[in-house]
């Protein structure tokens, strides 16, 4: 991972709270934002992951601790929060990245679980994380909330319908608190990214082995993005380097939404 110029952190003095930090995308953002200067929090449901993230952090000379919680119940949210505020005083970015999907079927055939788990996951864990995020930022002078969603919030792609739908939601939350919360010095944008090497895509992808060319093929920059692509647009977003950008979905998909 390349090192910044001494002086030049995005993230110097900052204090974050990573969702579904536990593996891609969140673990990703979980290395960069300490690499840019922000002690963290890293939220999610699988504590070896968690742990041994933690442990790599800290034995790199960064601060980082975690706390297991589930994004779709609120007490959980809240306690992850106080955790956060005991240890470091104040909450200055938060990513909600904690999402789920499903093995893409025709609508007609999926089942009501599936549709529960995505939308309680994607939408109410997003809906639970700004309440309580928001609520500590405004007794400490504002703050910055990225929210991933995902091109399948900006146009149909070749996914489940939950997903698709959960996912549109995510930036209507977005755009919803950018505007109720921008008095208050909250900047709130979300990120949508493409096609990334997770845990998630790749299972995906293992279903059907012409689905990964047909992706590349179809992305103008032709390859698969990696987390830590992902990780980068985010801490931009969350830095003083981005302070009029508010409300914003940042397209992070190699072009493919250009078509």
């Amino acid at each position: 991972m390349t090192t910044p110029e001494p002086g030049h952190l995005l993230l110097a003095n900052k204090t974050a709270l990573i969702t579904g930090a536990s593996s891609g995308i969140g673990a990703a953002t979980a290395r960069v934002f300490c690499r840019e200067g922000a002690k963290v929090t890293l939220i999610a449901r699988r504590e070896p992951q968690l742990a041994a993230l933690t442990e790599e952090l800290n034995n790199a000379g960064h601060q980082a601790q975690y706390v297991i919680a589930d994004v779709t119940n609120p007490h959980d949210v809240n306690r992850a929060v106080a955790v956060h505020l005991d240890a470091y005083g104040r909450l200055d970015t938060a990513f909600n990245n904690a999402g789920t999907g499903a093995t893409p079927q025709p609508m007609h055939l999926l089942d009501e679980h599936t549709y529960d788990t995505i939308m309680d996951t994607n939408v109410r864990g997003i809906w639970n994380c700004m309440r309580a995020e928001i609520r500590t930022m405004l007794t400490t002078g504002g703050g910055t909330i990225i929210n991933n969603s995902s091109t399948a919030g900006l146009v149909a792609t070749p996914v489940t319908a939950p997903y698709i739908a959960s996912k549109h939601a995510v930036i209507g939350f977005t755009k919803a608190a950018a505007n109720e919360y921008a008095q208050h010095n909250i900047r709130i944008n979300a990120i949508a990214p493409g096609t990334t090497r997770t845990e998630m895509i790749d299972d995906w992808l293992n279903t059907d082995p012409t689905l990964e060319q047909a992706l590349i093929n179809t992305t103008p920059l032709p390859r698969i993005a990696t987390p830590q692509e992902i990780a980068e647009a985010t801490a931009f977003l969350a830095s003083n380097r981005a302070t009029f950008i508010h409300g914003a979905t940042l397209s992070i998909d190699g072009g493919w939404t250009t078509r």
